[in-house]
Formats: C-alpha cells, structure tokens, sequence
C-alpha cells in the first residue's frame, strides 16, 4: 500500500469526535482524491502532514519544538517523505527526528486534523498544511535532543503550556484523553 492509499484509507475511517473535525475530515479526503500528490510539499496551495503531540508517561507534561521559522512552540511534525509507508509512521519519524527520543510509543489513530496557513513555507507564501496529528508516549527517563529545525526544545506542564493558542490547547486536551481516558 503507498503512502497515499494509506493516508486516504486513514482519514476516510477516522471518527471525528465534533463537526469541525469532521468538516476538516471529509476536506482532507477531498483534498487526497483529487491530488495523487497531496502529501508533498510539492502539491500546492495545500498539503498534507503529519504531526505527534508526546507526553510524559503519566500525561502531565507535553514534549514541544520551537520552531527555528516560525518561532512559536508547536508539536512536534513536518513533511512527509519519499521513504514513509504510512501517515502514522511519518508522524513517528518526526517526532523522533525532532526530540532525539527514541521508543515512543505513538497511538496509530489520529487525535486531531489541524488546517493551517504556513507563510514560510515555499516561495509564493500562499501555503497551507492540512495536518494530521498523533499522539506518542515518551519512554521514562529518555534524554530529549533539539534538532536543526527548532530552537529549542523542552518539556511543559499540559495545563500550562508557552502561548497557549487554542489549537494546541485542544490537541493536548484530545492527546491526554486518548492516553489515560477520563482526562482531558
């Protein structure tokens, strides 16, 4: 299976838990249909990624990148490549590329479909991600890195996280509900 009937066979399953994702949903199955190449950067105006909110392994502190471009603090994502079989394992790929940790343990199903304008990415600024985010268990006592694509990167408190926008409020929300449920 490619890539691309991957991430379609993905988003067409996905149980959107409100409208608005829902609305996001059927917009990313749209999006794949009528692009083969929709999870390229290549693709344009949109494009289709994949991100991974980590938490601690008991759901109280949120791994995040501060991203070198845009200079906020954002889950941990990006493009998908050449070399990734599934929209899971590129959002796993990622997250590893960009925290140095290894063993996470990532949640295979999406928590959460995000539409975002991303102004620096490509030339004609006019780009937006369409991204797919999961969530991932970090191993206790694993040593994060910071990565050429982020300033920093540091583990925050899920209830009181650095310029809390509502997105990442919400992604943190679904995350630690999906991994220790009752919460979130």
């Amino acid at each position: 299976m490619s890539l691309h009937a991957d991430a379609l066979a993905v988003l067409t399953g996905w149980r959107a838990p409100n409208a608005a994702q829902e609305a996001l949903r059927e917009r990313y199955v749209v999006h794949l249909r009528e692009h083969p190449d929709g999870l390229t950067r290549e693709c344009r105006p949109d494009h289709v990624t994949a991100s991974t909110v980590v938490l601690s392994p008991d759901g109280t502190e949120v791994l995040l990148t501060l991203h070198a471009k845009a200079r906020r603090w954002f889950q941990l994502g990006g493009h998908c490549e050449p070399g990734d079989e599934t929209l899971a394992g590129a959002a796993l790929r990622e997250a590893t590329e960009e925290s140095g940790l290894t063993g996470l343990r990532l949640d295979p199903v999406p928590v959460q479909l995000s539409e975002h304008a991303v102004p620096f990415c490509g030339p004609t600024r006019d780009v937006h991600h369409l991204d797919v985010r999961f969530v991932a268990v970090a191993p206790a006592g694993d040593e994060h890195a910071v990565s050429e694509e982020s300033l920093d990167v540091r583990w925050w408190p899920a209830d009181a996280l650095p310029d809390p926008q509502p997105d990442l409020v919400d992604l943190v929300a679904l995350a630690r509900g999906r991994v220790q449920p009752g919460r979130g």
